[in-house]
């Protein structure tokens, strides 16, 4: 044999060995996950009013050791389940036996228990069925927990698990006490009386606000009615709405283009604009005064447009002096003394 038959040959070995634990191990995670037995067993079936949660696969058990799996569920008379399940035969099933559904965990899984109750009675035949007064359904939990919704609103998320869990117990008869649950309830009343202060002061705020609102009772009808007007008159307009958006948007972009092109000048401006203020107030004191004549210039400058849509101006007084070589001065002073000139 040569060297690469007998590499071939180690090879396809090895790869025999690697297949060979490969298929025993994923046989035992199938068997570990789907909950595979195959211990002899027998079949019987249960009528249960209500079996929801439970799905094929489901265990049974005795005293908590598993014993079984649900095999089927099939409706009946539309009123009742039939639940197929099967047995070990080393568990006794008799006509004593009650089937009790019950919560796995908190996830909502469930499993059926057997449990036999009173004396022993005659063993049931495969295929048998336990009848609907033997049978119990699971807790509805929906109901339960609705009824404690007030309670469950003043503790926290960690104090609402432990005591949704033994209120499971309690009710499942899993373990727990009545006792426990009541403990349980008596710790959250004294806090809730520890805190009865606070929840005076806030039933004493809300009331306040509740006078207040209802003292203005009209004016928020109106404001309601008002808003209401308001929103429709908007639904109704809403297509010229959205249009002048468009608008908007188009002189948007047309003024920024505008004041691109007057960005440089508009600076300039501005700051020519400063050096204006700047002598004006350097001169304010002059142009107080200013101001203060205008008036009277504004009236004696008035009168010379009484006559028209023109100004009239008229020589009423001339003083004033002449001089001739080395002569005296004389004095000019010419009034005409007309009527017009005394307004």
């Amino acid at each position: 044999m040569s060297v690469l038959d007998k590499r071939t040959a180690s090879a396809t070995w090895k790869l025999v060995v690697f297949m060979v634990v490969t298929a025993i191990f994923t046989s035992m995670l199938v068997v570990l996950i789907g909950n595979l037995t195959f211990a002899p067993s027998r079949d019987f079936k249960a009528e249960f009013s209500n079996v929801a949660g439970v799905v094929k696969g489901d265990d049974v058990r005795v005293a908590g050791v598993k014993v079984g799996t649900v095999k089927d569920i099939e409706i009946k008379d539309r009123t009742r389940a039939v639940v197929t399940f099967s047995v070990a035969d080393e568990a006794e099933v008799t006509d004593t036996t009650h089937a009790t559904i019950r919560y796995r965990n908190l996830v909502g899984q469930r499993y059926i228990s057997l449990t036999q109750e009173g004396t022993s009675g005659e063993d049931l035949d495969e295929d048998d069925t336990i009848p609907i007064s033997q049978t119990k359904p699971a807790l509805d939990l929906t109901v339960l927990f609705n009824g404690f919704k007030p309670l469950f609103q003043a503790l926290s998320p960690q104090d609402i698990n432990k005591l949704s869990y033994e209120i499971i117990q309690v009710f499942q008869g899993e373990g727990g006490t009545v006792e426990g649950l009541l403990g349980h309830t008596a710790s959250i009343t004294q806090t809730l009386a520890d805190r009865d202060q606070v929840i005076g002061d806030l039933i004493d705020n809300l009331n306040e606000v509740l006078v207040t609102v209802g003292d203005r009772d009209e004016q928020l009808s109106g404001l309601i009615v008002n808003l209401r007007k308001l929103v429709h008159g908007l639904a109704q307009d809403k297509d010229a709405i959205l249009g002048s958006l468009d608008s908007i948007s188009s002189l948007a972009v047309e003024t920024s283009d505008l004041v691109k092109g007057v960005r440089g000048p508009l600076v300039n401006d501005v700051k020519q604009l400063r050096t204006v203020a700047g002598n004006l107030s350097k001169n304010r004191a002059e142009i107080d005064r200013a101001l203060q004549v205008l008036p009277i210039k504004l009236t004696k400058i008035g009168r010379t447009a009484t006559y028209g849509s023109w100004f009239n101006f008229y020589l009423c007084r001339f003083t004033g002096a002449v001089k001739i070589g080395k002569l005296p001065e004389i004095p000019i002073d010419y009034d005409t003394k007309n009527a017009r000139c005394s307004l």
